[in-house]
């Protein structure tokens, strides 16, 4: 995946349509009189040997005659013809190319090769070309007269990108924003994306300067970490709204080409959206009014409402949906009160929301509008109109216009409803071009709302800092990798569970007494030593639940009602599954269970995002969709407890024992002690405890099974703290330092290691006098993507017996991971013992590893420690005095 080699798809200097035609009804022919009329300033070569002309161009016979190499080309042609053609665009040196055709891979081939679009992708890697499609509606970049697509009608410069997997959905998007004078900077129809993906044009429109926010409309995504990754990035820097289609993998098998494996859990998309900081939206009307605040809206700065009204009605509508949907009603002041009251007619309401009455003038909007956008307690305001007889709702709409508008200092965001049919069209396309965000409904503008609240709420989570793990919480990580990889190499699928428990100790998980006995006659003793009431379980590789044949049966009081259930047990199993081998049974001590909340966590595998977390309530059925929120791994403190809090809002948790309420923190440090298990050991597949034992803050697993598979058949979605490259080092003073990736929980001692340098050296780093950094600056610092961007810290202990951070080398990766560019920076105190030195070379060395071919940075003038030390280990260093800078350049040699 390289963003520049998609540079010239999207910005491109010229355009060959492949198999251009004059008939009215081919896609061909649509093709060029969009590019016509689009105004695209270079030049647009229709190639079609039928035609001398297309549209009054000039045609050309072939590929080969082109008197230019195109840097984008349109294929219009049959799908069998397809790959011909990308041979000789190859041939002739294009390197990106839009199919339009549909079921390429469908469409049987007659190579070694599968169907038509796997000959293509073939042709297209050997000519190192790019893919849009196949199955694509096309491109458009308004801004440079781009409408390389076979649409009905073109798009607006605007600042909004929107990437859509079905040219449906595209096309209607683009006839309700031109009604509502909202552009775009980019219109993409992926189709089936066979190559160019979602991940790598976020990517690309993550770092356009003229993209504001990006949509997505998605049906399903080929590589949830490439995914998961662009949109991480992305999201730091705008916001990223993404419509998920296919609720039902039913749904999804009807119409999409995947099968079900392929598909992934609509529950984990939607725990994969809110990992990444992204908005999702239910479905298009939700997206148009997404766009709408997009277009016009501006960054909320609060999550409370202020609503000013004409009508009861309405107000009671926009606050209804408000409440239930999580909002906040804002709290007015007294002298806002007061001045409100100065305004609001005899028999109005001067209290939020604020009641004008039905025959209000346009100037009572005014006034009352004047009042709140002054008030200091007011974040947000939503301005409801019923249409009135007495004046018309247009005039409304320029008085409250002209109330925003008059205002120079920095206003609440401001949405608007004009309600009715005819009666409001005229006014809400006055709010449109005025750059307001207008609804016709208070519901669907409190709607609107809600959405940029839940994005705000996101983002704030994503720069959470978490807490630590309780430091008395040990992982035995060798003996559990001794254990695990023991088991999977003898070629068994699932731990005993004498082994499950053991994994569970090395991770500090509290289990109950357990025992395995491979005799019926040895039971009755080893019950005996554990203590009565005991549980006992049948053992067996072929029998996933237990409870299916009677495997179960708990509250055994006495050795001999043991031998006797046992013996019961084996003839249901013989009868019941006759196949299946029976390899002994399992006896547990009876935890105890009164007044304990039952907890089930549970590790499956998305085929999509790789392993993922569910938590719910125990002993029930663990549907992903139904009875369990779900969490991508890695899971750090801050995480786990926003999923325990979501899994009580949404029911999927209860926590109703008023005398022994849920212990959140002891819930969480249990999600962090799987999470980690799940990291350390690819070949865990499937992992699920039924239950946990939830009393006060102990938690005590009762049962577990854990599932083995291929290691390389499972990828995490999010690269995990990366703990393998932790190392100890002396520095020339004597003193031990950890040179280690830089983690979330970093925050507090990487802002104590910012307070301790000088301003000289604050300078040097950032060119610029800053003040201290603050939480929302250090949490870009210490949470980060391990795939883009590496952080070295030097800790060491300090003299309160904790962590002090010394110094850090950063490196932040391009898309490509092919250039990076670098920062280091040691603590003013501790210079002169090497440490620069040091973290530099393991920045060096870390980048070899992953490929990197070049990395570079900048400091200032006077800063020769710097340029020295980059010399001394291979850099060219170049100083430009015009600039006032040095740069310090890198390239790895193979």
């Amino acid at each position: 995946m390289t963003v520049n080699a998609i540079d010239k798809l999207l910005k491109p200097n010229s355009v060959a349509v492949i198999g251009a035609s004059n008939r009215a009804n081919r896609p061909g022919n649509a093709v060029m009189r969009n590019l016509l009329q689009a105004a695209f300033a270079g030049p647009i070569m229709p190639v079609n040997p039928k035609y001398k002309a297309v549209n009054g161009v000039l045609a050309y016979a072939a590929i080969a005659d082109l008197p230019v190499v195109p840097d984008l080309a349109i294929i219009c042609t049959r799908a069998d013809r397809v790959p011909a053609i990308i041979d000789e665009l190859g041939e002739l040196g294009c390197r990106n190319a839009v199919v339009i055709a549909a079921g390429l891979a469908s469409l049987p081939s007659d190579t070694d090769l599968a169907c038509v679009q796997e000959v293509m992708l073939e042709r297209a890697r050997h000519w190192q070309m790019r893919i849009l499609g196949p199955n694509s509606l096309g491109v458009m970049v308004p801004g440079i007269g781009l409408n390389a697509s076979y649409a009905h009608t073109g798009a607006e410069v605007g600042k909004i990108a929107f990437v859509s997997q079905s040219s449906a959905v595209c096309t209607t998007i683009l006839d309700w924003a031109q009604k509502r004078n909202i552009g775009f900077s980019h219109f993409i129809a992926l189709g089936d994306a066979a190559d160019i993906d979602f991940a790598e044009l976020i990517d690309y429109l993550g770092l356009d300067g003229k993209t504001s926010a990006i949509l997505l409309y998605v049906e399903n995504i080929q590589s949830g970490r490439l995914f998961m990754s662009a949109a991480r990035a992305a999201s730091t820097n705008k916001p990223l709204l993404v419509i998920k289609t296919g609720h039902s993998l039913e749904s999804l098998e009807s119409t999409v080409n995947l099968t079900r494996e392929q598909i992934g859990a609509d529950a984990v998309y939607d725990a994969a959206f809110k990992r990444a900081g992204m908005l999702r939206v239910g479905e298009l009307r939700e997206l148009f009014a997404a766009v709408e605040t997009l277009a016009h809206g501006k960054p909320i700065r609060g999550e409370r409402l202020t609503v000013l009204t004409n009508g009861v009605g309405p107000a009671l509508m926009a606050v209804d949906t408000l409440l239930s949907n999580g909002g906040r009603l804002a709290q007015l002041g007294e002298a806002t009160i007061a001045r409100l009251q100065a305004v609001v007619p005899l028999g109005g309401h001067s209290v939020n929301p604020i009641n004008l009455l039905g025959d209000a003038a346009p100037e009572l909007y005014q006034d009352a509008l004047d009042v709140l956008l002054e008030a200091p307690e007011v974040e947000n305001i939503l301005v409801l109109h019923c249409p009135s007889a007495l004046v018309s709702g247009e005039t409304y709409a320029s008085k409250v216009i002209q109330t925003i508008k008059r205002k120079t200092k920095k206003v609440p965001n401001v949405l608007v409803a004009w309600m009715g049919e005819s009666a409001s069209v005229s006014a809400r396309e006055r709010f449109s071009k005025a750059g307001i965000a207008s609804f016709r409904t208070p519901e669907g503008a409190v709607g609107a709302f809600m959405h940029m609240v839940q994005y705000r709420r996101n983002q704030k989570l994503l720069m959470e800092t978490p807490d630590s793990i309780p430091a008395d919480l040990q992982y035995d990580t060798l003996a559990a990798r001794t254990l695990v990889a023991k088991v999977y190499q003898s070629g068994s699928k699932q731990l005993s569970p004498e082994d499950s428990v053991a994994l569970l100790e090395a991770y500090g998980v509290h289990t109950v007494p357990t025992s395995t006995a491979h005799r019926v006659e040895d039971l009755a003793a080893q019950a005996e030593m554990l203590g009565f009431p005991v549980a006992l379980k049948v053992i067996s590789p072929d029998i996933i639940h237990k409870s299916d044949v009677g495997g179960v049966v708990l509250n055994l009081h006495s050795g001999e009602e043991v031998e006797r259930t046992a013996a019961n047990m084996l003839e249901r199993v013989a009868a019941t599954l006759p196949s299946a081998k029976v390899e002994g049974f399992t006896l547990q001590h009876m935890a105890r269970r009164a007044g304990a909340h039952e907890i089930r966590i549970a590790v499956k595998n998305d085929p999509v995002f790789g392993p993922v977390i569910l938590l719910g309530e125990g002993g029930a059925e663990l549907d992903t969709e139904r009875h369990s929120v779900v969490a991508l791994p890695p899971l750090n403190m801050a995480l786990s407890r926003y999923l325990v809090i979501q899994a009580l809002a949404e029911g999927k948790l209860r926590d109703t024992n008023l005398q022994q309420p849920l212990d959140r923190h002891a819930l969480s440090v249990l999600l962090t002690q799987v999470n980690q298990m799940v990291i350390d050991h690819p070949e865990i597949h499937e992992l699920d405890i039924n239950p946990a034992l939830a009393a006060g803050g102990e938690m005590t697993v009762v049962d577990i099974s854990v599932r083995l598979g291929d290691p390389s058949a499972r990828s995490l979605a999010i690269r995990p703290y990366p703990k393998q490259l932790e190392e100890l080092v002396t520095l020339k003073s004597g003193r031990q330092v950890i040179l280690r990736p830089i983690r979330p929980e970093d925050e507090a001692t990487h802002k104590e290691f910012d307070r301790k340098l000088t301003p000289e050296d604050r300078y040097n780093r950032y060119f610029a006098e800053l003040p201290s950094l603050g939480h929302e600056q250090l949490a870009r610092q210490t949470q980060i993507d391990y795939d883009r961007e590496m952080a070295f810290i030097a800790s060491a202990n300090n003299a309160q017996g904790g962590f002090e951070t010394l110094g850090v080398v950063r490196v932040l990766m391009d898309p490509d991971n092919i250039e990076g560019e670098f920062a280091v920076i040691v603590r003013s105190d501790t210079k002169g013992q090497g440490l620069g030195k040091i973290l530099l070379q393991k920045m060096l060395h870390y980048c070899r590893e992953c490929g990197v071919a070049r990395i570079s940075g900048e400091t200032m003038l006077q800063n020769h420690g710097m340029a020295g030390l980059a010399r001394s280990l291979g850099f060219q260093v170049k100083r430009d005095i015009e600039e006032g800078i040095i740069t310090m350049g890198y390239e790895f040699v193979d």
